[in-house]
């Protein structure tokens, strides 16, 4: 089941910057960021995020503009300082289904993944596409200067809705994938599931 439940995530992922390189004209590789940490006997480690949108790489004035009033607003209601969102180049984000876990190890490592993101002007978004997120979490991250969206709907508030963002700054109506989709993703998920959990045959 945990593994289910990790290839939905890793489905929503790339389906996300699918979604970025079609409709902000960005490419597979602008859409990927990663930095490097030293690792045990102080061999580089390089840690992933789940994607990237840099303001120079939007060619459409008119979506870069409105990508970067977001942005702007986006930091502003974080906490963000104002010299610090106005050097702002970019955001990175890490997104998930749903964010339930109580992982302490897992919350610290993305308290360093947005530490690392203001040091090189981007601003920090978590991205979850369920309303399943626990209210601590929610809380703590937005104290460490994250912006969280999470898949409430019916807001008309990018800076809360994950939804509300795909469609008014991203230019794609995700809620409608979902809603169009969700007899076939309904199917597959169910097929998956009752081929792990038959009995085995003698």
């Amino acid at each position: 089941m945990t593994s289910v439940y990790r290839q939905i995530g890793i489905g929503c992922e790339k389906l996300f910057r699918r979604i970025l390189c079609d409709h902000l004209g960005l490419s597979a590789e602008t859409v990927n960021w990663s930095y490097s940490v030293p690792g045990f006997g102080n061999k580089p480690r390089t840690l992933y995020l789940d994607g990237k949108v840099d303001l120079t790489e939007i060619k459409n004035k008119v979506a870069q503009k409105r990508f970067h009033t977001w942005m702007q607003e986006a930091a502003r209601l974080s906490g963000v300082t104002l010299s610090i969102s106005e050097s702002l180049i970019g955001t990175v984000f890490e997104v998930r289904q749903g964010y339930k876990s109580k992982d302490s190890k897992r919350q610290n490592a993305d308290i360093a993944n947005a530490a690392t993101a203001y040091i090189n002007a981007y601003l920090p978004c978590a991205v979850i596409l369920s309303t399943q997120i626990d209210s601590d979490i929610l809380l703590r991250y937005r104290a460490e200067r994250w912006s969280v969206l999470t898949g409430i709907t019916g807001l008309n508030d990018p800076l809360r809705s994950t939804y509300d963002f795909m469609a008014q700054v991203v230019g794609y109506d995700l809620a409608g994938f979902f809603q169009r989709n969700k007899g076939t993703l309904r199917d597959e998920i169910d097929n998956i599931l009752r081929t792990l959990l038959a009995p085995e045959t003698p």
